[in-house]
C-alpha cells in the first residue's frame, strides 16, 4: 500500500522502489573518501573527462572519468551519487542494529527489542530454510476454503491489510478536493510483470520475459511443495493478460484530474455488480464508508467482466501464486532465490543478491523506519545542518517568488495565486517533528513472515483510523534515512529527508556554488512539482482546483509539450528513446529547480563577484555541481525497465535536458551553434 500511496500523491527526487541497489563496504567508504577529499570548490574533479568537450555532452564531460573507471558489481544494478549515499546509509544503520543486537536482555515491546529481533528473525537464514513455505500455509488454507464469489470479494479485502495482492489496492489519502480530509481510494493491480506493455509488447525481449514468468510461476509452485505448477502458470498468465488489457498506461494515471473519481458507495454497482463491495469494504475495515475515489473506472469495469467470468478455481491458484510471490523474500533460500532469479536478474539485469545483512536492513527500514530514524539523526544530522538547509529553503522560495514575477507569458492574476501557492508550501526538513509510534507491534526473533504480516496490519489500521479524523500533517512519507525527497501536492509539503543531505548534495565544506548545484537544485526540484503538469492543477490548500487563467493554462500548455518533445528526442539505446509523455512531470521538477537555484545563487551573491576556485568561475561550479548529482552508471536490463516505468529521465538526460534549455549554461560554457548541446534560443523552454 505504501508503494501505491507513494506513487499516487507525492512526487520523488528519485523513483522510491526498484532503486535499492547498494555496493560493497569498500567501495561504500571508497566513495565518501572520495568526496571527503574533493576540492573547496566541491568539484570532484578526478571524475572529469577532458576528452568530451562540455558543449557537447556536458554530462560526460562531468562525468565521465568516473564512468570509465567504474563497473556495476554483480550485486547491484546501478552505482552513481545516489547509491553512494544509500551504501553509507545502510552502514551508519547497520551499526546502529548490530549495536541494539548485542546488547542482552532488551525489554520486551521496547522499540529497542522490535530492531534487534527482526533484524534477527531475517538473519536466521537456519530457521528460514526449515520452515520452508509454512508459514504461508494458513493463507493457503484460508484461499483454499474460499466457497463462492462473496468470500473472495472479502479475501481480497481482509489478506491486503498483511500484505496479499489482488487487482485492487486500496488506500486512505488525503481527498483531492477536499484537501482537510481523508478519503478511501482505490488503484488498479494485480499484475506480476512490471507494467501493462511486458504482457503486449511483441519485441523479442518482451516475449522472452513472458516465457521467464511463466517458467518462474511453474518453479515456485514447485519449490513451495505446491501440485500443478505447469497448468497454474498458465492460467495465472492468461488471468493477468486479460486484467492488463484494462490497465491505465502510465502515462494516463499520471493524469489528476482523470484519476479523481469519487463515488458513493452505493452505485459501485454500477462498475461492476459481480463483486460484492459490501463485503470487500467490510473487510478493509471500513463498512460505514460512504464514499470511495476510483483511480480508474475503466479498469474496474473490466474487472468485474473478469471476476464474473473466471472460475473461483482460476482465482484460487492466481492467488496461492501472488501470496508466496509476496512473501518469497522471507522465505526459505531456495524460494527467495527464485524469485530473486526472476525479478532481479531476469528483469533488471542483477546478477547476484546483495548481502543478506543489507536485505536485513532494508526490511527493518520499511517496517520500523522511524525507530531506526530516531537514532540515525541523532548521530548524522546536526543542527546546524538542518539551520543551513532551512536558509537554503527560504533563499530558493524568494527566488522562485523573483521569478514568477519575471515571467513574460504570465498574467498577473495566475501570479498572485502561484504566489498563494509558494507561500505555503511547507517544508520539512531532517526528521518529523513527531515520531510514529509502534507499540503496539509485536516483534519475535523467531518468526519473520508473522513480524511482516503484523507490521502491515498495523500500518493498515493506522491508515482507516484517519478517516473522519483531522489531518496528520506531522507525518512522513519517507524515513530520514531515505536518500530521497518528494513533494506532495494535496498537503502542498515539501520533504527532504536527513540522508540526501550530505556530499555531493549538500556539502558544509564547499563553496556556496557547489551547494546551489545540488541540494538547492534538488529543493528547486520539488518546489518545482508543485508547479509542474499536475502539481499545478492543486491549489495552496492541496485542492485540486484550477486557478489559472484560460490564456495562461493553454500558454503552460504549449511550453510542455515542446519539453515532451525534447526529451522524447533523447536516445537511451539505438531501439529505445526515453518516454517524454512519462517523464513530463520530473522534468518540469529538474527545469525548474536548476534554474531557480540558479537564481538564488546569484542573489546570495548580493551583487558581488563570485571567486575562482580551482580556475572555475561559480557559475561554472553551479552548473558543474548540478552534473554531478546525476552521476549514475546502469545496466542495460534495468535501464530498459526503468524506461518503461519510471517517471523520471535516466540521469544523463536530467543533466542534459534541462542545462539546453538555460541561457545562462551557454554563457559559463560558451556553448555556441554547432555545439551537440546547442538548442536555438528561440526554442528554449522556459516554464518557471
Amino acid at each position: 500500500m505504501k508503494a501505491i500511496l507513494t506513487s499516487a500523491i507525492c512526487s520523488s527526487l528519485l523513483l522510491i522502489t526498484g532503486c535499492n541497489s547498494q555496493m560493497t563496504n569498500n567501495e561504500s567508504n571508497s566513495a565518501i573518501s572520495t568526496q571527503k577529499t574533493a576540492l573547496a570548490s566541491g568539484i570532484e574533479k578526478a571524475n572529469i573527462d577532458n576528452s568530451v568537450r562540455p558543449q557537447d555532452n556536458f554530462y560526460r564531460y562531468v562525468n565521465g572519468g568516473w564512468m570509465k573507471n567504474n563497473e556495476v558489481p554483480g550485486d547491484k544494478t546501478a552505482i552513481g551519487s545516489f547509491y553512494d549515499l544509500r551504501d553509507k546509509a545502510d552502514d551508519d544503520v547497520k551499526a546502529i542494529i548490530e549495536e541494539l543486537a548485542a546488547t542482552d536482555n532488551l525489554k520486551m515491546g521496547s522499540d529497542e527489542q522490535k530492531v534487534a529481533d527482526l533484524f534477527r528473525s531475517y538473519m536466521d537464514s537456519e530457521n528460514r530454510n526449515a520452515l520452508g513455505s509454512k508459514p504461508i500455509q494458513p493463507i493457503f488454507d484460508a484461499i483454499n476454503n474460499i466457497s463462492n464469489a462473496s468470500e473472495l470479494s472479502e479475501f481480497f479485502g481482509k489478506y491486503q491489510a498483511v500484505g496479499v495482492g489482488s487487482p485492487l489496492a486500496f488506500y486512505i489519502s488525503i481527498d483531492a478536493k477536499d484537501s482537510s480530509s481523508y478519503a478511501t481510494h482505490i488503484w488498479q493491480s494485480g499484475l506480476g510483470l512490471p507494467d501493462k506493455d511486458y504482457y503486449f509488447n511483441e519485441a523479442e525481449r518482451f516475449t522472452a520475459l513472458r516465457a521467464g514468468y511463466v517458467a518462474h510461476i511453474e518453479k515456485m509452485f514447485d519449490l513451495a511443495g505446491l501440485k500443478g505448477g505447469k497448468e497454474a502458470a498458465k492460467t495465472i498468465m492468461a488471468l493477468e493478460t486479460k486484467l492488463a488489457n484494462y490497465h491505465w498506461t502510465r502515462v494516463q494515471t499520471r493524469d489528476s484530474e482523470k484519476r479523481y473519481n469519487k463515488f458513493a458507495v452505493s452505485d459501485l454497482s454500477k462498475l461492476t455488480d459481480a463483486f460484492d463491495w459490501s463485503a470487500y469494504l467490510s473487510a478493509q475495515g471500513v463498512a460505514k464508508q460512504k464514499d470511495i475515489i476510483i483511480n480508474q473506472p475503466d479498469f474496474i469495469e473490466g474487472f468485474g467482466k473478469i471476476f464474473a467470468e473466471t472460475p473461483l478455481k482460476d482465482w484460487q491458484t492466481y492467488l496461492t501464486f501472488h501470496t508466496l510471490s509476496n512473501f518469497a523474500p522471507y522465505l526459505s533460500a531456495d524460494i527467495d532465490n527464485e524469485n530473486f532469479d526472476f525479478y532481479s536478474k531476469q528483469l533488471s539485469g542483477r546478477k547476484e543478491q546483495r548481502p543478506q545483512w543489507k536485505r536485513g536492513v532494508s526490511v527493518v527500514n520499511r517496517n520500523l523506519g522511524e525507530v531506526i530514524g530516531k537514532i540515525y539523526v541523532s548521530r548524522h544530522f546536526t543542527p546546524k545542518a538542518k539551520a543551513r538547509m532551512s536558509e537554503l529553503v527560504e533563499n530558493l522560495r524568494t527566488a522562485y517568488g523573483d521569478s514568477i514575477d519575471g515571467l513574460e507569458w504570465m498574467s498577473g492574476d495566475t501570479k498572485k495565486s502561484a504566489h498563494v501557492k509558494l507561500a505555503a508550501f511547507t517544508p520539512k526538513i531532517g526528521y518529523p517533528d513527531k515520531w510514529e509510534d509502534y507499540s503496539a507491534l509485536n516483534i519475535e526473533s523467531d518468526d519473520l513472515v508473522g513480524n511482516v504480516m503484523r507490521s502491515s496490519r498495523l500500518g493498515h489500521d493506522k491508515e482507516v483510523a484517519k478517516l473522519g479524523g483531522p489531518i496528520h500533517d506531522w507525518e512522513w512519507h519517507m524515513s530520514p534515512q531515505t536518500v530521497n525527497a518528494y513533494y506532495s501536492p494535496t498537503a502542498n509539503e515539501i520533504v527532504f529527508p536527513a540522508a540526501i543531505l550530505q556530499p555531493p548534495f549538500f556539502n558544509m565544506q564547499a563553496d556556496d556554488a557547489v551547494n546551489y548545484g545540488g541540494i538547492g537544485a534538488v529543493i528547486g526540484h520539488e518546489m518545482g512539482h508543485g508547479f509542474d503538469d499536475q502539481g499545478s492543477k492543486y491549489d495552496a490548500d492541496g485542492n485540486l482546483r484550477n486557478w489559472w487563467t484560460e490564456q495562461d493554462l493553454k500558454e503552460f500548455a504549449n511550453r510542455t509539450k515542446a519539453l515532451v518533445e525534447q526529451y522524447a528526442n533523447y536516445q537511451v539505446f539505438e531501439d529505445l528513446n526515453v518516454n517524454g509523455e512519462l517523464t513530463l512531470g520530473e522534468n518540469i521538477g529538474d527545469l525548474s529547480g536548476v534554474t531557480i537555484a540558479y537564481k538564488a545563487y546569484k542573489a546570495s551573491l548580493n551583487g558581488k563577484e563570485a571567486p575562482v576556485i580551482d580556475g572555475l568561475t561559480g557559475d561554472q561550479r553551479f552548473f558543474m555541481g548540478y552534473a554531478q548529482i546525476w552521476r549514475s552508471k546502469i545496466v542495460e536490463k534495468s535501464m530498459r525497465n526503468r524506461v518503461a516505468t519510471d517517471p523520471h529521465s535516466p540521469g544523463e538526460f536530467r543533466a542534459l535536458g534541462s542545462l539546453s534549455n538555460m541561457n545562462e549554461f551557454y554563457d559559463a560554457f560558451d556553448v555556441k551553434e554547432g555545439d551537440a548541446m546547442y538548442i536555438a534560443p528561440e526554442k528554449r523552454v522556459k516554464i518557471w
